[in-house]
């Protein structure tokens, strides 16, 4: 009887750990997505005295 206490007690620690990773995955997400996108949009522009050329490269002006 004791075995099969100590796996519900496991059973519920992993429960409330998953159920707390996909909570917080929930809140910070879409924030995290929201950065990566803008960051990659950032590193496509071209530095200032560039301009982008018809196949995506940058070219000194």
């Amino acid at each position: 009887m004791k075995e099969a206490t100590g796996e519900l007690n496991m059973t519920v620690i992993t429960v409330i750990a998953i159920a707390a990773i996909g909570g917080f995955l929930m809140f910070f997400l879409p924030q995290i997505i929201d950065t990566i996108k803008s960051n990659w949009d950032a590193s496509q522009n071209c530095p200032a005295g560039y301009t982008k050329q018809s196949n995506g490269t940058c070219k000194k002006y």
